[in-house]
């Protein structure tokens, strides 16, 4: 049995109006190299509004994202280094963002007091069209009827005396 190997990875950076679009362009890379390509766009975007809310907010700008896929879920969390950041305050439009978009969301304090955001996303690997049952299509050519050792006189008439063979096996019959 083949067993999935969960995918993990870790960015460190400085937050600056410049860093947030090169910061979006590396996770959509990722995102594409894991054969997430419909999850681009939730993902990156959740985690551009997170940086620059950052950016315009915390005094620390020093951030860690990062990013789990275990083949069903994709957690993407960011944690900032700032003490005196209010995730409820500074951050609502952005917390509001996520749980509009995201299949989870959720905020913790780390052990060293920094605040970490996490969403998750669901799918699957290479998943790109959505399965939709199809509707049956006629048969376009006969079945063939499985051949028997005795076949009855009925079936080995011609179509026109079949109903008058099989009425009169049935008159004989009574």
């Amino acid at each position: 049995m083949k067993t999935a190997v969960p995918c993990y990875y870790h960015l460190d950076v400085e937050v600056s109006p410049e860093r947030v679009g090169q910061v979006r362009r590396i996770l959509a890379a990722h995102l594409r190299f894991w054969n997430l390509e419909n999850l681009v766009e939730p993902v990156c975007s959740g985690a551009e509004m997170l940086l620059r809310a950052i950016d315009e907010h915390a005094s620390d700008k020093n951030t860690s994202i990062e990013m789990w896929w275990n083949h069903q879920h994709l957690i993407t969390a960011v944690g900032g280094n700032d003490h005196a950041l209010r995730p409820d305050q500074d951050l609502r439009t952005c917390l509001q963002h996520l749980a509009a978009t995201s299949d989870g969301w959720g905020c913790c304090a780390a052990e060293t007091g920094a605040k970490v955001i996490w969403f998750s996303q669901r799918a699957r690997a290479g998943e790109r069209v959505p399965l939709v049952a199809t509707a049956p299509e006629p048969i376009t050519q006969e079945g063939l009827e499985v051949p028997r050792e005795i076949m009855p006189v009925a079936r080995l008439a011609r179509p026109a005396e079949r109903a008058s063979t099989t009425y009169g096996v049935l008159e004989e019959a009574r």
